[in-house]
């Protein structure tokens, strides 16, 4: 089975929010929902400061928390190992959010819902790629398989500000900033 997934810079990535900003239209969200979050994180002092972005959504993990805890079974692995939800089974309890160590998933205040990135499935069905990568102004982001993704790019999903990738093996492929190994 083919498992997608997304690479990201942060060496290069400007913290410009274009890739949340896309998300948040494709998908129609309100001002306070984020299906995609991209978060700066600052340190050192003066005169060496510091800072680093991290743009994060689903990682489509291969043991995924929130599938696991679900209790209506509203989350599921497709054939592409894209973690989907079925909304319609959905009753908003937010077990997923309360599961998953990555904060993917979010409450849709106005449905009384919970919701998370699907990988922009339909457009991939298009041949197109995911919204938050094509408005990547400085290409930070990729999607593909999560096998040839670390192949091309080497790279972990082990930074300081997540938490230890071996409990759900996120399909995430990172170019971490130096300072995000060792902050």
């Amino acid at each position: 089975m083919t498992q997608l997934g997304f690479y990201y810079d942060m060496t290069i990535c400007t913290g410009c929010k274009t890739c949340q900003i896309a998300c948040n239209d494709k998908n129609d969200l309100g001002v306070n929902t984020l299906f995609r979050e991209v978060q700066r994180f600052d340190g050192g002092a003066f005169p060496e400061p510091w800072f680093y972005h991290l743009s994060l959504g689903c990682n489509h993990c291969e043991k995924p928390l929130c599938m696991a805890n679900c209790p209506q079974g509203a989350i599921a692995k497709d054939e592409n190992g894209l973690v989907v939800q079925d909304h319609d089974k959905c009753i908003g309890c937010k077990t997923c959010m309360m599961s998953c160590p990555y904060g993917a998933p979010d409450y849709l205040e106005e449905e009384k819902k919970c919701g998370k990135c699907d990988g922009c499935k339909e457009l991939l069905a298009a041949g197109e790629e995911p919204a938050c990568v094509a408005a990547c102004l400085m290409r930070a982001l990729k999607f593909g398989d999560v096998e040839e993704l670390r192949k091309q790019y080497g790279g972990t999903a082990d930074i300081t500000v997540l938490p230890a990738s071996s409990e759900t093996n996120p399909s995430l492929v990172l170019n971490p900033d130096p300072h995000a190994v060792t902050a």
